[in-house]
């Protein structure tokens, strides 16, 4: 299995420091490829890092920046079919399917059924927790390495309810998040008042998650990796990778810019992208693309201390030194279609639900980008 050059990256799959290192390509330069050059290069290896795209400008580009580890469901759930129609149907709401689109979504979406059924899911739960449970100590270390600890905040996170009558439904989230031993506590209007000021008075109570962690800007992690890789002998090729092909059992070939290059071992982290590299060597992996669009406001960040999430509106607010951003739609419609026009004006208004007063929608850093949700991944098989 691991002399096959396209076996996944792990443990057992490239040998530590200490042995020769080997010639490694990453494939797809997000926070992922980042993550996974350093690591080689931590191991001894020679790894090239290969990108059409600047580094951390795509998809790593426009998230939240919150270590979402209380987020331990899957996306497919029980809960989720029901309340599904509701969600896709609204023009406003937080995700859709263009009609042009439907068709093709139909398998991905027929496997997505049968993963948010209760057994499925339950499976999901328990793995996504043990990998949450991960996840800011990866952080750390990770950037520790890199002398940039900075980059990590402890800065906690808000569920918040508008509706009154939704008080069970955080009672419901703080007795689950106590099984799976994750810290939170209720918050009434009054004191999410006093732990955010800025946000609407109109909010009915909360749910506090105070050992939250984010990044100060997810583009701004991805640069410093990228800093230390080129800092440690990392090389980039700034070009997109037409053809992968196995040469022997101990090699493959990449197809890049018009030339071929041959590498010991290729990791794959380029999103739904790395879907259409596989089929080239016969493998295929039932992926769907994600497109996520955000609204940042450059001059608003300090408005708010904590990453906040609207249960009732699906959107996420997040402090970022590039400002305040507001994440929320997304679309399953592939990777050719052109972006929903009014979905950057919907995150812009959704906002206005949360906080106090408008921002300032004339100065908005403007960006949509494509992505594939990770437990989406993990649950399409």
């Amino acid at each position: 299995m691991h002399d096959n050059p396209l076996s996944a990256f792990t443990n057992a799959s490239l040998p530590h420091q200490g042995s020769a290192g080997i010639s490694l390509a990453v494939v797809g330069a997000g926070v992922v490829g980042l993550c996974v050059a350093l690591e080689a290069q931590r191991r001894g290896h020679h790894v090239t890092l290969i990108d059409h795209t600047a580094p951390g400008k795509a998809t790593s580009y426009g998230n939240a920046g919150y270590l979402a580890t209380e987020i331990i469901d899957p996306l497919g759930t029980p809960d989720v079919l029901r309340a599904a129609p509701k969600l896709w149907l609204n023009p406003k709401g937080p995700i859709c399917t263009p009609w042009r689109y439907i068709a093709k979504a139909i398998p991905w979406y027929w496997r997505f059924l049968n993963a948010a059924q209760a057994e499925p899911a339950q499976r999901g739960t328990d793995m996504i927790h043990q990998l949450n449970q991960a996840a800011v100590g990866a952080w750390q270390r990770t950037l520790a390495d890199i002398n940039a600890s900075a980059l990590l905040i402890k800065g906690g996170h808000l569920v918040v309810w508008e509706n009154t009558q939704k008080r069970d439904e955080a009672h419901q989230l703080i007795e689950k998040m106590h099984r799976y031993d994750i810290p939170c506590e209720f918050v009434d209007a009054e004191r999410l008042a006093q732990l955010e000021p800025e946000l609407s008075l109109s909010l009915s109570h909360a749910v506090f998650f105070p050992e939250s962690h984010r990044l100060t800007d997810p583009y701004e992690v991805c640069r410093a990796l990228f800093d230390a890789f080129s800092a440690r002998g990392g090389v980039f090729i700034n070009a997109k990778v037409d053809d992968v092909h196995p040469s022997s059992n101990t090699h493959i070939d990449l197809r890049i810019a018009a030339q071929t290059q041959r590498f010991d071992k290729v990791a794959l982290c380029a999103g739904v992208w790395s879907k259409q590299l596989l089929e080239r060597v016969g493998i295929t992996v039932p992926l769907e693309a994600e497109r996520g669009y955000h609204v940042t406001f450059p001059h608003d960040a300090a408005r708010i201390h904590h990453t906040v999430l609207s249960a009732d509106r699906k959107l996420v607010l997040s402090p970022l030194n590039a400002g305040l951003r507001a994440v929320g739609m997304s679309e399953i419609g592939g990777t050719t279609l052109p972006a929903i026009k009014n979905a950057i004006a919907c995150c812009a208004n959704t906002q206005k639900g949360c906080c106090l007063s408008s921002l300032t929608i004339r100065n908005l850093s403007r960006q949509s980008g494509w992505g594939i949700d990770r437990r989406s991944q993990i649950r399409c098989r």
